[in-house]
């Protein structure tokens, strides 16, 4: 059976949509024609999208490239995580039952709810007056 050699896949949370390429290398991440250390300035956000190498001990047998728009820091290393598992699952797939158990593997379907009319927010009301 042939390896192929280059894994693509779609991760996502909130508004964040990243397109996530996995090949293997020597652990460069490049996100937006960016390194990651310069693209995400948050500590927390670089271990968050790193969590599942760190999970599979496949931190440096991977070159990642990842296009990411829309959403926030927090959302946008959300779904670069949820790419990254996707990819790695696809790679491995002894890896997938690791990732499961971490929860990376499904998708987190929390949003933003809506502003309602009316109010000042989705659940915020205006104040109240009574005179």
């Amino acid at each position: 059976m042939e390896q192929q050699s280059v894994f693509y896949a779609t991760g996502k949370r909130k508004q964040a949509v990243a397109r996530t390429w996995l090949k293997p290398g020597n652990g460069k991440v490049i996100i937006n024609n960016k390194p990651a250390e310069e693209f995400f300035a948050h500590d927390a956000a670089r271990k968050m999208m790193m969590q599942p190498f760190e999970l599979t001990d496949t931190m440096d047998k991977y070159d990642v490239k990842i296009n990411v728009r829309g959403g926030g820091t927090i959302g946008q290393a959300g779904a670069i995580r949820h790419g990254i598992t996707k990819a790695l699952a696809q790679s491995n797939p002894d890896f997938r039952l690791t990732l499961k158990r971490a929860g990376f593997v499904k998708r987190d379907p929390r949003k933003k709810e809506r502003k309602k009319y009316g109010q000042r927010g989705a659940r915020a009301r205006f104040q109240f007056s009574k005179r």
